[in-house]
């Protein structure tokens, strides 16, 4: 059942990590990277939403600048993330482009999606984007950003300790709950998850399953990927992230050719992490079953409601009404600033809403001449954002 979840995910997060992007001498991996554009972009036609997180801007940039080896100065790798951004986003928006799919570039910080305000800013600008029928592709903002930078330096042994993530995995479970995904694909060098290390082991066993990420399961998986600040500990740290929050991880390669689209069908590939707290079918379906057709904008008092007490909308908690939809049609509830904090069905069409505005649930039959709910959303019809 699990695999079928795998094949059933419609909203997918894909992490490409930079042994992914590139080779060990960081020349780009152009034939690699190539096929998994082409594979995304088959999803995308399948009506799956596509995300992708893509680590290797300083990499790229180091191959541009034409330096020998990867920087240990933190400025000069700064820099080289500041040149090769731009470079790895024109070729992602050419090899998308090649293939009649939009792509947008998004840099964020882990500060982002750690602060509520700015992740549901985030979640907004990549909601919209979805809509629109663009692949966001993300990268942390290496040339602003040092946690990342860092991280590779304690890492190759300098002193002080390690910090939650690096290489970009982090932020792709964090990006997965932001926009309450389906699933979380993260492709690295090696097809999973093993038993030991399969370079030197040749007794070493993949694991299919991780039913949970355990500290003996971290304490197995010590080391950087080549090129990389993130290792296999990385990974499964971003695995129990997400998975708490309700969304499958699959960790498999992104080198073996088929690999993805293998996985993505079901068949049983790399690592699979299967979601801690399951949610719903209904609620799953109500969160990313598709574009909204319109908007709620709602009070910060229902707002708190809807968090805190787990209310249902009522009249009173709506401030304006945006676009025009029917009964029982999909919905964004929205705070005045525009950010998404949920999602849910409505019980009355537009018009109707918009005459409930600031309303009591008294005076609803009054108002439209009938009252079918005291409430606009109710609470088993409405999946609020995890941030």
């Amino acid at each position: 059942m699990n695999r079928r979840d795998v094949a059933a995910a419609r909203r997918i997060v894909i992490k490409l990590g930079t042994g992914v992007v590139t080779h060990p001498e960081a020349g780009l991996a152009l034939g690699r990277l190539s096929s998994l554009v082409e594979a995304a972009c088959d999803l995308h036609r399948q009506g799956r939403e596509v995300i992708v997180v893509s680590s290797g801007a300083v990499g790229m940039g180091q191959r541009v600048l034409g330096l020998a080896k990867r920087p240990d100065s933190l400025g000069l790798r700064q820099a080289c993330a500041a040149v090769g951004q731009g470079h790895l986003m024109a070729l992602y928006t050419q090899l998308f482009g090649q293939l009649g799919v939009k792509a947008a570039q998004v840099l964020l910080i882990q500060e982002d999606l750690a602060d509520r305000d700015r992740a549901l800013c985030v979640r907004t600008t990549l909601m919209r984007l979805l809509e629109l029928g663009v692949v966001p592709i993300l990268n942390e903002n290496d040339s602003v950003s040092v946690r990342e930078l860092i991280e590779y330096r304690r890492g190759q042994g300098a002193s002080g300790p390690a910090l939650e993530f690096g290489d970009n995995d982090g932020l792709s479970a964090r990006v997965a709950v932001a926009i309450d995904a389906d699933l979380l694909v993260i492709l690295t060098d090696v097809d999973g998850l093993y038993t030991a290390n399969p370079r030197t082991d040749p007794e070493a066993r993949r694991i299919g399953e991780l039913a949970d990420v355990s500290e003996e399961a971290l304490a197995r998986t010590a080391g950087t990927s080549a090129g990389g600040t993130g290792g296999m500990t990385s990974k499964l740290e971003a695995a129990r992230l997400a998975s708490k929050a309700g969304i499958g991880v699959l960790i498999t390669s992104g080198h073996l050719p088929g690999a993805l689209v293998a996985a993505l069908a079901g068949e049983d590939r790399g690592t699979y992490v299967p979601p801690a707290q399951r949610r719903s079918a209904h609620r799953r379906q109500i969160a990313s079953g598709g574009p909204a057709r319109g908007g709620l904008v709602v009070n910060d008092g229902a707002i708190a409601a809807l968090r805190e007490r787990k209310a249902s909308l009522l009249p009173i908690g709506l401030v304006h009404v945006d676009g025009e939809f029917a009964r029982g049609e999909l919905v964004e509830l929205r705070d005045g600033s525009g950010r998404v904090h949920g999602r849910g069905l409505v019980n009355y069409s537009s018009e109707e809403c918009r005459r409930l505005v600031g309303r009591h649930s008294s005076e609803i039959a009054s108002i439209l001449g009938f009252c079918g709910y005291d409430a606009v959303v109710g609470r088993d019809n409405l999946a609020l954002s995890e941030v």
